[in-house]
């Protein structure tokens, strides 16, 4: 039986490191056994760790892979942590403009300042 998935507030207020289940399995929306299946082959999408008898991912890697971690170079979707109704898996995310708005937004300021 499958666990309800982690919503996204749930994913951002992980520790550095966290178990392949149930964090990792539930924020991929799989089972356990498909879970550590999937680990066991080398198939999971983010690195699992090995500590001990214990198998964890680093958060980081989940959060990126889930498209809720900022890129290198600065750009991505910001998170704010607040309310709302009704869309509590999407409360507070808040996805980046793309590069083609900012240039655009950039284009049509400097134009209103002539």
């Amino acid at each position: 039986m499958t666990a309800p998935a982690l919503t996204i507030a749930e994913i951002l207020d992980q520790p550095a490191v966290v178990p392949l289940w149930p964090t990792v399995g539930r924020a991929l929306a799989l089972s356990e056994s498909t879970t550590y299946q999937l680990a066991a082959e080398g198939r999971l999408p983010i690195e699992v760790i090995k500590l001990g008898r214990r198998r964890v991912a680093r958060t980081i890697d989940l959060h990126r892979f889930l498209g809720l971690a900022p890129q290198e170079n600065g750009a991505g979707p910001g998170y704010q942590p607040g309310s709302s109704a009704g869309h509590e898996e999407a409360a507070g995310y808040q996805p980046a403009a793309s590069e083609e708005q900012s240039h655009s937004h950039a284009k049509q300021e400097s134009g209103s300042r002539s």
